[in-house]
């Protein structure tokens, strides 16, 4: 899927635009990053496909689950392809409307730096819901939701660093440490695991100052 810019709409919008004489396009290139102040936008419901309809709850749970953001699209940083950008156009003309306030969930990394991830992109609907517009790639994988549980909360982390302590423990010969190794050697060395990745993962948390899964699903901050 080819992948463009930010900066690289217009030329897309231009050619639409020339196949679509009767439809301002400059309106779109606007408002794609034009906020929504009052968070709705004029669809026929009817229209709409039921399953791309969102409540916030739901999209919060799903940003906690697969450790993802959900922010105003003027802050992310990634590329949108052009299948989404079309599928607007054609959202704008199937409802007679101008959509506004558009938001992507995607990696924290997204809105720093330009990585091939897989954002979604939503824009509101009213009374916290937000419809599903388009998704790009693969990023609710059950391998990223097994990979973001331990950053739900601090005893989700706890108990992957036990279980982590407990294979390096597993794999490590006890001859190292002794001739006779016995269940004592083998709960002291399990001790020792414990204190020293549990040690790691503490530095690298406040020195990257990381946080958990709920409390940056929506935070525009430099904190991941």
């Amino acid at each position: 899927m080819k992948l463009l810019t930010p900066t690289q709409l217009d030329q897309i919008l231009e050619k639409v635009a020339r196949q679509n004489p009767k439809k301002d396009f400059n309106s779109l290139i606007s408002s794609l990053l034009q906020p929504n102040k009052d968070n709705i936008n004029q669809f026929d419901f009817d229209l709409l496909s039921h399953n791309k309809i969102f409540h916030i709850n739901q999209i919060r749970k799903v940003c906690i689950d697969y450790r993802l953001r959900f922010l105003d699209l003027k802050y992310f940083k990634g590329n949108i392809p052009a299948s989404a950008i079309e599928k607007i156009c054609e959202l704008e003309k199937t409802h007679e409307t101008s959509i506004k306030g558009f938001k992507i969930m995607a990696p924290s990394i997204l809105f720093r730096l330009k990585k091939t991830d897989d954002p979604l992109l939503f824009v509101p609907i009213g009374n916290g819901y937000y419809y599903l517009i388009h998704k790009w790639g693969n990023d609710l994988s059950p391998l990223r939701k097994l990979w973001a549980w331990p950053f739900k909360n601090i005893w989700n982390l706890l108990i992957a660093i036990l279980f982590v302590s407990l294979f390096a423990t597993y794999i490590t010969p006890y001859e190292i440490f002794t001739k006779t190794p016995s269940n004592s050697t083998f709960w002291m060395l399990y001790f020792f695991m414990f204190k020293a990745i549990a040690s790691i993962v503490l530095f690298y948390g406040f020195a990257l100052g990381k946080n958990f899964n709920p409390a940056i699903w929506n935070n525009r901050y430099n904190k991941s």
